[in-house]
């Protein structure tokens, strides 16, 4: 009999320790500098470690780059709105109600997550120079997109000028560190590629640490109180739905395409995630009133496709060497 996965049961065991003990707010701060760190240290270690030949022909892979973000800006809006839709053909209320149902509509306007995309593409041995591209110009698109797709599901009055901050945000916390990585490759290089423990604890370090930060503070403001059980249900049972789609999607695509397994695998995880960091700090700027409802759908799915992406990440990275050189 197999045994179970470490790093999955680590990250059941942060989701379990933030529900019955989570972060308090005072220490919160704290918890949001050291996930920060661990994120810029990821982002240093792969700076160091990737070749930049290898950055200018994953920026040069016009069709892996575009597919992903055609994926993630309109596959994902016209799947939720098509279960929006069917959900309501179905019953009057689309068994969810309309506040829970705007944030499903909001979580498919996001743009793809950075850290866990590139965390997971690295772990699954994928294409990790075109994972960073593809995170990276989707989370700064979405800053623009994000608002644009909003406005056609929702009448909000909400307006704010976050896209400045937003750039600057990504910029200092993961653009930097990986350019400063490109800076000491010479020296940094050998070392990293001698000690993969370093990339492995920094991949793995910084998503448990973010599941345990996203699902407290959660857990802080109600969650298991405000909403009952049956509709938390209900939005796993969508979330699930939802994700199942959007993996089953970049799956077909990547085989249609006819890439190399590390390509399918980078559009399997940058096409089919969503980012809380920035979904939150959306929400709370265009939805200023009902953010904390808003971003329920997002927190679920958020759990959910870390759960389900680690797995398919760990199959993918048992996968012989020789498989990952010819394309097919």
């Amino acid at each position: 009999m197999r045994r179970p996965d470490p790093f999955l049961m680590c990250l059941i065991g942060a989701v379990l320790l933030a529900s019955f003990l989570p972060c308090p707010i005072v220490w919160q701060p704290w918890l949001s500098r050291l996930t920060a760190l661990l994120i810029m240290l990821m982002f240093f270690f792969q700076g160091a470690k990737l070749k930049r030949h290898a950055l200018i022909d994953s920026v040069k892979n016009w069709r892996l780059q575009g597919c992903t973000l055609l994926i993630t800006f309109a596959v994902f809006p016209l799947l939720g709105a098509g279960m929006y839709g069917l959900a309501h053909l179905l019953s009057s209320t689309g068994f969810l109600g309309p506040d829970l149902w705007a944030g499903m509509l909001f979580l498919c306007c996001l743009p793809s997550t950075i850290q866990s995309s590139i965390a997971l593409t690295s772990m699954a041995r994928g294409n990790v120079p075109a994972a960073i591209c593809a995170a990276t110009v989707s989370n700064i698109l979405g800053i623009l997109i994000t608002p644009l797709l909003s406005g056609l599901f929702f009448d909000h009055g909400g307006h704010g000028s976050f896209g400045l901050q937003t750039i600057l945000n990504v910029a200092e916390e993961l653009l930097l560190p990986f350019i400063l990585g490109q800076c000491v490759q010479r020296w940094m290089g050998p070392v990293v590629h001698r000690h993969k423990f370093l990339i492995s604890c920094s991949d793995r370090g910084s998503i448990i640490v973010l599941v345990y930060s996203a699902f407290s503070t959660a857990v802080l403001q109600g969650l298991w109180h405000r909403i009952p059980l049956v509709l938390l249900v209900g939005v796993g049972i969508a979330d699930a739905i939802l994700l199942a789609l959007a993996l089953g999607i970049t799956y077909v695509l990547g085989r249609l395409m006819k890439q190399t397994i590390e390509d399918d695998i980078t559009l399997q995880f940058c096409g089919s995630k969503k980012a809380l960091t920035s979904g939150v700090t959306m929400a709370s700027v265009i939805f200023p009133s009902s953010a904390g409802i808003i971003v329920l759908p997002l927190m679920i799915f958020h759990q959910l496709q870390l759960f389900v992406c680690t797995v398919i990440a760990r199959h993918y990275a048992e996968r012989p060497d020789a498989e990952a050189a010819p394309p097919r």
